[in-house]
């Protein structure tokens, strides 16, 4: 299967304000596993979207697979407010499981 990350950083480039090229892109780099280069197009979600559940989660994920506890915690504290919130069973049960385990 043929990289995805071209076609979505095509599309970033006409159009870098799009929340949704960005974490389609974020998602191609994570998957061909480039996750340093997904951080900053799951950040720039984070931040344009205040109830966006997903770039929360694998941003937070990111950070913890890279050792960086202190960025992850509140990425996933924010995530599972808005998991319930929105209702969200699963995530918040995911979510609930990984904070056990982290440092507050």
């Amino acid at each position: 299967m043929a990289p995805r990350s071209p076609h979505f950083a095509a599309l970033v480039a006409r159009a870098p304000d799009n929340e949704l090229f960005r974490f389609s892109l974020a998602q191609a780099l994570l998957a061909e596993g480039r996750p340093e280069e997904a951080a900053p197009h799951y950040t720039f979600c984070v931040a344009k979207k205040a109830d966006w559940m997903m770039p929360r989660i694998l941003l937070g994920k990111l950070h913890l697979a890279a050792g960086r506890k202190a960025q992850a915690r509140p990425l996933l504290v924010e995530a599972l407010e808005l998991a319930i919130s929105q209702t969200h069973e699963d995530p918040e049960r995911e979510l609930r499981a990984i904070l056990t385990e982290l440092p507050a």
